[in-house]
């Protein structure tokens, strides 16, 4: 279980997570490459419009091809399997990575745009099938914990592109293809171990029928021989499930049964994304900048930032089977929206009173703690929690979409809603960790220690409909 784990995670979580800042730094000497190609092609230097614009690309590339990645994951999953779907996967980050990294070499900008889009369909596809495979192959009382280390994952990632990313190791005019190809490595890796490891005994059980190969990827899970309680409550959800059939998109959003999860997890999803994370990311260094921070040393502080959200994304790992799942929900988006408030209180203020730009640095590492062990992990473990094994592919699919439009929108529009609101902008982030609030402290149950059938059922009381 820890091998699938780990291998899970660092394969394809990690990845996501670095491919997030990897262009962060590089950023400069990326545009001077994209310069000095169009002038040997043309003759010409290039317009700062069209440059802005194809930087706008290769950074929204990313969250756009992660949309794409998230419409594959119910076909996929369900015809190639979980572990089958990971080891496919693999074959875009690979593909990506010696595209990015000979793109110097091959003299084209254009191929790391399009790196961005198959990269971005490689993490859109490994965000859902990662935590879907964790949490069915996971025991119930374990099943928060190890969902919450793919998000451990991908902080680590973020926080070795910003290290790899320093202007004196990869960060530089010589370094960066180097940088950008390095995220093959944990596919390659990924590749050799997972065929090694189980599939998921649900799904072996559940959707291919193999009673026999379901019990023993069980056993081997287990590490022991009597796995007879877990094997009859996947035939008891087996037999459930064979009234309704598989789910699609559109069966699941008619369907009543399971109206009250869908709603909660494309909450969860939008008000995760629209909480303004990625507009607190990049306005960071500024903020640091009018505290007084030497513009040399911003990059240092981005890594500690990076460093601050692993650990406190360590924590979730072992409490979220203590506390649960709402309280780290609430707690998180709670102390997101209270630093986002306080946050435009500091920025407005900063001119005027001299220590409000580091009130505005503890806002900043605030909202990360909150994020880090609320809002970005939870509403993935709870996706596989909320559905059964009939519904889980396209619930995934479902918030995937919602997580990686939110993630695309925010970075197209936060540029314009910073122009034209400068700091009030972090008060429409406020009104929707908030929202967001108020709608899990009504609606969300707790799902910790219950089997899939016991959480189907909380729900089914609040959907109005009886289960057999």
């Amino acid at each position: 279980l820890a091998l699938v784990t780990l291998i899970s995670a660092f394969g394809s979580s990690f990845q996501y997570g670095y491919n997030v800042s990897v262009i962060n730094s590089p950023a400069p000497y990326m545009q001077d490459f994209y310069n000095q190609t169009y002038f040997n092609r043309t003759g010409v230097p290039m317009d700062s419009g069209f440059q802005t614009l194809l930087w706008s690309l290769t950074v929204s590339m990313y969250p756009l091809g992660g949309f794409f990645g998230s419409l594959m994951v119910w076909p996929l999953v369900n015809n190639c399997g979980r572990k089958g779907t990971l080891l496919i996967n693999n074959l875009f980050s690979i593909a990506a990575a010696i595209l990015m990294g000979t793109s110097k070499l091959a003299k084209t900008f254009e191929v790391i745009i399009l790196s961005r889009v198959i990269m971005g369909i490689y993490a859109g596809l490994a965000s859902n099938v990662v935590p879907m495979f964790l949490g069915e192959t996971s025991p119930k009382n374990l099943r928060g914990a190890i969902g919450v280390v793919p998000q451990l994952f991908i902080t680590l990632g973020i926080l070795v592109a910003q290290i790899l990313g320093l202007n004196s190791i990869l960060g530089n005019a010589k370094g960066w293809p180097v940088l950008l190809g390095l995220t093959g490595i944990p596919s390659l890796i990924q590749l050799l171990i997972l065929p090694f490891v189980p599939e998921s005994p649900r799904y072996l059980l559940i959707q291919k029928g193999d009673e026999e190969q379901a019990r023993q990827a069980l056993q081997k899970l287990r590490g022991w021989d009597d796995v007879d309680d877990e094997i009859e409550e996947m035939r008891q959800e087996d037999r459930t499930e064979k009234e309704e059939g598989h789910f699609s998109v559109l069966s699941l959003c008619t369907f009543r049964g399971l109206r009250w999860q869908l709603i909660s997890i494309v909450v969860m999803m939008m008000g995760q994304q629209l909480s303004g994370v990625n507009g607190i990311f990049s306005y960071a260094d500024r903020i640091f900048e009018s505290a007084g921070v030497d513009s040399n040393n911003i990059q240092y502080v981005t890594v500690s930032i990076g460093a601050v959200n692993v650990v406190m994304t360590l924590p979730a790992v072992f409490i979220v089977e203590s506390l649960g799942r709402r309280i780290l929900l609430l707690a998180g988006f709670g102390l997101c929206c209270v630093s986002c408030a306080v946050l435009t209180l500091a920025l407005n203020l900063q001119t005027t009173v001299s220590w409000m730009s580091y009130l505005s640095i503890v806002c900043v590492i605030v909202y990360i703690i909150g994020h880090a062990i609320g809002a970005s992990p939870i509403p993935f473990v709870m996706i596989t929690e909320m559905f059964l094994q009939s519904s889980r592919p396209a619930a995934f699919m479902v918030g995937g979409s919602v997580h990686w439009l939110c993630n695309f929108t925010v970075g197209l529009v936060f540029l314009y809603m910073e122009a034209g609101l400068g700091p009030y902008s972090f008060l429409i982030f406020c009104a929707i960790c908030l929202a967001t609030i108020v709608y899990i402290f009504f609606v969300v149950p707790e799902t910790k220690n219950k089997t899939f059938m016991e959480i189907n059922r909380i729900m089914a009381k609040r959907n109005k409909v009886e289960i057999q």
